[in-house]
């Protein structure tokens, strides 16, 4: 094999590689006694097939499959030899091949550029810490405990209003014939909120226990039986209890009846869940102010055809019009994406960061905890989507590749409270769209050519 390089201009190097007519022929050759193991033709015993029938019968799909390996074997072999770190899948032209030939192909690839990392102590960074001022934690808590109402039996004869509860048997009919789920028993409706049908609360009002009423309603149009979409029925209700609702007492009880040990702790646990939310808004920002740092402090060569992947990935749903139009924002932005890319895996490689599969099961758990009630569709997502496992351990490798960077930082640290923070969050926010704004108008502006001027001939 001889392997040449033809051109290099910046990561793309251009290689030359020819492998010589001989090893072909031998190659073809141990292929051959290789199949007269597998083939089985009329007339031959099993194993006894001569090559030179084998080849005669499948010569161009041997051939096919030796130069595919060969091709394969060689690039691999000749990346190995001139010491290049392939970033994305290379390019393989052939030039000379055919039985009896020399094998003759250039091998276009972009290699990874060499980073130098710089001192994490260069990097500037805000942490914020929120502190839940009572007043907020208190309005939670009269939410929580709203949304945690108590209902308690009204007088027989005491009518139902709105906010009531009311609890009832039904029998429906559509065209006055029953259907499948036309029957319901102990069904509660807290009427105001008309969560049943559409317009069914309102006929429940003005009602006393024991009573029976129907009720017009229209079936939904997503009905799991089609003919029944849409269709218009008749609810014979019968009434069992007309109930009125109480006020919740925000006490010890309250806090047990929530998972909380007192009081106290249900405010603590409240505090901790508002903090938690702002935290995780405003993590995102010191996060954009640690990338902005970074993408500003390196300069280096980005392979194009890694740039070239990531914009396709970008605007594989768009129409071709909208990818013309915001062409040049789409490829700052790609290149953007590939450059903090490179760069935090060649500090996470650095820093020998790796995650385990601990760690993935880990955050699968907190997944699951955090939405009770579907843990086994969380986990069968996982179990058969790898790639949401891989796209999850990426996810992972950042966050662990950030705290590093955090870490080492100058970290200037701010107790803000919640007006504070939903300023922070704002003011973050309205700069992000400026800037697209900006970009978008910097794009189009440039988009837009000169009219040609007449010049006059006198």
């Amino acid at each position: 094999m001889k392997v040449e390089i033809q051109s290099k201009k910046g990561l793309r190097t251009v290689l030359s590689i020819i492998i010589d007519k001989e090893t072909i022929q031998k190659k073809i050759a141990e292929r051959l006694l290789e199949l007269q193991k597998e083939v089985s033709l009329k007339g031959f015993r099993p194993g006894k097939v001569p090559p030179s029938v084998i080849k005669k019968q499948f010569g161009k799909a041997v051939y096919g499959d030796v130069i595919d390996k060969l091709l394969k074997d060689s690039s691999t072999k000749a990346l190995n030899e001139k010491k290049i770190k392939v970033a994305g899948q290379p390019k393989i032209d052939l030039k000379v091949f055919g039985e009896g030939k020399d094998l003759n192909y250039i091998l276009e690839v972009d290699s990874f550029p060499e980073i130098k990392l710089r001192p994490s102590e260069n990097l500037k960074i805000t942490e914020y810490n929120v502190n839940v001022e009572n007043k907020i934690i208190e309005n939670k808590l009269k939410e929580i405990a709203n949304q945690h109402k108590s209902f308690k039996d009204k007088k027989d004869n005491e009518k139902s209003k709105l906010g009531d509860q009311i609890i009832f048997d039904y029998n429906a009919t559509v065209n006055n014939q029953k259907f499948e789920g036309s029957e319901g028993k102990g069904v509660q409706i807290e009427l105001g909120k008309d969560l049943f049908l559409k317009g069914f609360d309102e006929q429940l009002l003005g009602l006393t226990k024991n009573q029976t009423h129907k009720v017009n309603a229209v079936l939904p149009a997503n009905h799991p039986k089609k003919e029944l979409a849409n269709q218009k029925a008749i609810f014979e209700c019968k009434i069992l209890k007309v109930q009125s609702p109480q006020k919740n007492s925000i006490n010890d009880e309250l806090a047990k009846n929530l998972g909380a040990k007192d009081l106290p702790d249900l405010k603590l646990l409240i505090g901790k869940q508002i903090a938690s939310q702002y935290n995780q808004a405003l993590n995102s920002i010191t996060k954009k102010e640690i990338l902005d740092q970074l993408e500003k402090q390196y300069n280096f060569d980005l392979p194009a055809n890694l740039v070239d992947n990531e914009v396709s990935m970008m605007t594989r749903n768009l129409k071709t019009e909208e990818k013309d139009k915001h062409k040049s924002s789409n490829l700052k932005l790609a290149k953007s994406r590939i450059k903090l890319g490179l760069l935090l895996n060649e500090i996470g490689e650095k820093n020998n960061l790796k995650i385990s599969e601990d760690e993935i099961k880990t955050e699968i758990q907190k997944q699951i905890k955090g939405m009770p009630g579907q843990e086994k569709m969380i986990f069968d997502y996982y179990q058969k989507n790898p790639s949401a496992t891989q796209s999850l351990k990426g996810s992972l490798y950042e966050e662990k590749i950030i705290n590093l960077i955090k870490s080492k930082a100058k970290i200037s640290k701010r107790n803000i409270n919640t007006q504070e923070a939903e300023n922070v969050i704002s003011k973050f926010n309205k700069n992000s769209e400026q800037k697209k704004e900006v970009e978008k108008k910097t794009e189009s502006s440039s988009n837009i050519k000169p009219k040609s001027k007449k010049i006059s001939k006198k």
